[in-house]
């Protein structure tokens, strides 16, 4: 059986366009089989880019580098390039077709990212790969060592000041998250909650 998390999807591809509405923006995706919430933008990403918008702009964050880790076809990163026009936007996504889609993606909704990648966590980046900004909705179902992975990859990619958001359900693990992110930056900010998912934010001091 395929997973939205293995690295070369194998089930016949079957893409579809979704439509989606963020910050007063018609977007539209083009998805497929195997990646993650291929029928729709899932809750918590939503919940999670609204979430983000409002606490960068509450305070004054300057979004020059942003990261989309664990980027699915590219819904976060496009979204907010839409938004933070300036800011250079890396996607990363351990799946080759969701990759591909993200491509796509950011072509037809005339959101140019800097890079995408298929990565393995944050592999796939070098040294000079630094972020504002990093955003991402785990998956969890690759287990608690694959995710916590995700954010002590990402902490070696922020400089002092960065913020990282995250969005769990708390059946699916968002405690242990808060544990963990608090370990790594000594502090964590939940900045929304809503049907059972938690949106929290680390700033790396």
């Amino acid at each position: 059986m395929a997973f939205y998390y293995d690295s070369n999807p194998t089930t016949e591809s079957n893409k579809k366009v979704i439509s989606y509405r963020k910050n007063g923006v018609n977007f539209e995706f083009t998805t497929d089989t195997d990646v993650f919430s291929k029928s729709d933008v899932d809750f918590g990403s939503d919940l999670m880019i609204s979430a983000m918008i409002e606490d960068l702009k509450e305070n004054n964050v300057k979004v020059s580098s942003f990261l989309d880790l664990g980027c699915g076809y590219g819904v976060v990163g496009i979204v907010m390039k839409s938004v933070f026009k300036a800011a250079s936007v890396t996607c990363l996504d351990k799946n080759t077709r969701a990759v591909g889609l993200t491509k796509e993606n950011a072509k037809n909704n005339g959101t140019p990212l800097k890079q995408v990648l298929a990565s393995d966590c944050l592999s796939a980046l070098t040294e000079e790969d630094v972020f504002d900004v990093v955003a991402t909705n785990p998956p969890v179902r690759a287990g608690k060592q694959t995710v916590f992975a995700f954010y002590e990859q990402a902490f070696e990619h922020m400089h002092e000041g960065s913020y990282i958001y995250v969005v769990l359900q708390r059946k699916q693990g968002a405690p242990s998250t808060e544990k963990k992110l608090m370990e790594l930056f000594g502090n964590v900010t939940t900045v929304d909650i809503a049907a059972g998912y938690r949106v929290m934010r680390s700033i790396k001091q």
